[in-house]
């Protein structure tokens, strides 16, 4: 581990691989590993950091993964591990918010948005959401559309079925059709 870079290491979930990084004694990165803003995310992390990555491991690497396994295995609900949040205020104060969304419930974006007193800036809220760089850690596959049909999700509509299932086994909600 180093403070000269970004330490990072992958994780296998049941539903696809994460990357996980740390930065500092702080975890800035739990993503999935193959998601269409991958070089997106990346690049601002590096950026703002102003250090590149390095493949390692770390205790809080391995105490993130062992949380991740409690968490699959149903036995997490809540995660105890520093983060770092990076990104502009705005995104911060909605992932600040995803993170108070209960274990096992659902919001829509429009509910958030009104949350954060942003009504008219739902979209902004959405592609915040969408530039989460700690899922699950930071819920934003809590978050659904107004139809309660599953909008978006970096590891996918499955995996975020998958997790909202893993949470509430009484989940009801709507794939979309195509």
């Amino acid at each position: 581990m180093s403070d000269q870079a970004i330490t990072i290491t992958q994780y296998k979930t049941p539903f696809g691989m994460l990357k996980l990084g740390e930065y500092n004694g702080e975890l800035c990165l739990v993503d999935w590993l193959h998601r269409k803003q991958r070089t997106k995310i990346d690049s601002r992390l590096t950026a703002e950091l102003k250090v590149p990555f390095e493949a390692g491991v770390s205790p809080l690497l391995i105490e993130a993964a062992k949380q991740l396994d409690f968490y699959f295995e149903k036995n997490l609900r809540e995660f105890d591990i520093p983060i770092k949040l990076i990104g502009s205020d705005f995104q911060k104060s909605v992932w600040k918010a995803l993170v108070e969304i209960p274990y096992g419930t659902t919001c829509t974006y429009l509910e958030l948005s009104k949350k954060l007193n942003k009504e008219k800036a739902i979209r902004a809220v959405a592609s915040a959401n969408g530039a989460n760089a700690l899922s699950i850690l930071v819920p934003c596959h809590r978050v659904i559309g107004s139809n309660k049909q599953l909008t978006g999700y970096a590891g996918g509509i499955r995996a975020k079925n998958e997790l909202l299932t893993l949470e509430n086994p009484a989940w009801k909600g709507q794939l979309p059709l195509f």
